[in-house]
């Protein structure tokens, strides 16, 4: 158990999970935080200003600054990362979610520090080999886009070596929703743009299938609350669990009409579905079921229910989008 005196490191502490983790670890009192980003875009400020930290480093400047002030740091959790999944210049994936991931990691090693690290379900591409964590997989797993190939060429890399944190756990997100996302645009979650689109035309546009097997707004995915991923990063800082890839999903896939539905409901609104074409950059690199095995992080302790999709999206679009509010 890591005590509240402690020093954590949270690496991506601007974006959307890391900076709710951030509020969620001041909730539990932990206010030594080294935080680490890219704290230049405005529309990032409001999501850590008001939360507390010890130090705030820019992202490039973080292993020359650690470097200097050589701080006792206790855990690491690194969040940040490139999310865009439509970029494909895979040499910016490859700096920012290989090439840094593995600094991460190295300074971990040299400090002994145990390490939490954001891998990601996009690693399991289409699927076709299924959504089990198995360390065996991985060498075997073809990502749809440059995202998702960094982040399995990370994970792979660290199943590799043979000088490991005292503990690590890379932890592959499924679809994370959830506060203080307003700045990710385009890559911003679905109930997330559904919510702007009903408050501004009264309906919800969705993707139309362009499979068979798959009609119109029954694409299935496995939507986890941010809540329950800060409870999860918390829980392996305070548990002895064994070090490898977890999945981090709820376990139940559901539709993105049944997200559509829910997010109505929570504005109080009866439900508009349109369908439209998916966009032609996407669609053959676009998963249309992913379903979280969750037996790994299960079988280690872990006992919490997760948020089901209602409860999720409600809490989100009442508490928080309705008022423009942030974690």
């Amino acid at each position: 158990m890591i005590g509240k005196d402690k020093i954590i490191l949270l690496t991506g502490a601007a974006g959307f999970i890391g900076s709710y983790l951030l509020g969620f670890l001041n909730k539990q009192g932990f206010e030594n935080i080294i935080i680490a980003d890219e704290f230049d875009e405005e529309d990032k400020w409001f999501n850590f200003d008001s939360k507390e930290f010890m130090a705030k480093v820019e992202r490039e400047a973080l292993f020359n600054w650690l470097e200097e002030n050589k701080p006792a740091i206790s855990f690491v959790f690194h969040l940040g990362a490139r999310t865009d999944t439509t970029e494909f210049d895979y040499s910016i994936h490859e700096k920012l979610n290989v090439a840094y991931s593995k600094n991460i990691w190295n300074y971990c090693v040299s400090g002994n520090v145990p390490l939490v690290y954001a891998s990601s379900a996009a690693t399991y591409g289409s699927g076709e080999l299924g959504y089990l964590d198995n360390h065996e997989l991985v060498e075997k797993l073809h990502p749809l886009n440059p995202y998702g190939v960094s982040k399995n060429e990370f994970d792979k890399w660290a199943l590799h070596q043979t000088k490991q944190p005292p503990f690590w756990a890379g932890l592959k997100f499924f679809n994370v929703y959830g506060p203080n996302e307003y700045h990710k645009e385009r890559m911003a979650s679905v109930i997330f743009h559904s919510f702007n689109q009903i408050r501004s035309t009264g309906k919800v546009k969705l993707f139309k299938s362009h499979r068979p097997d798959f009609k119109d707004g029954q694409q299935l995915r496995d939507f986890i609350y941010v809540e329950d991923v800060a409870k999860v990063c918390h829980w392996l800082m305070d548990n002895n669990v064994p070090s490898g890839l977890y999945n981090l999903g709820t376990g139940k896939a559901r539709s993105f009409e049944d997200l559509a539905k829910a997010t109505f409901a929570a504005m109080g609104k009866a439900p508009l579905i349109e369908y439209i074409d998916m966009p032609e950059d996407i669609r053959d690199k676009y998963q249309y079921f992913t379903e979280a095995n969750m037996s790994k992080l299960k079988n280690s302790g872990y006992t919490e229910e997760f948020y089901s999709l209602e409860e999720g999206v409600s809490d989100y679009v009442r508490n928080y989008l309705l008022q423009k509010r942030y974690y």
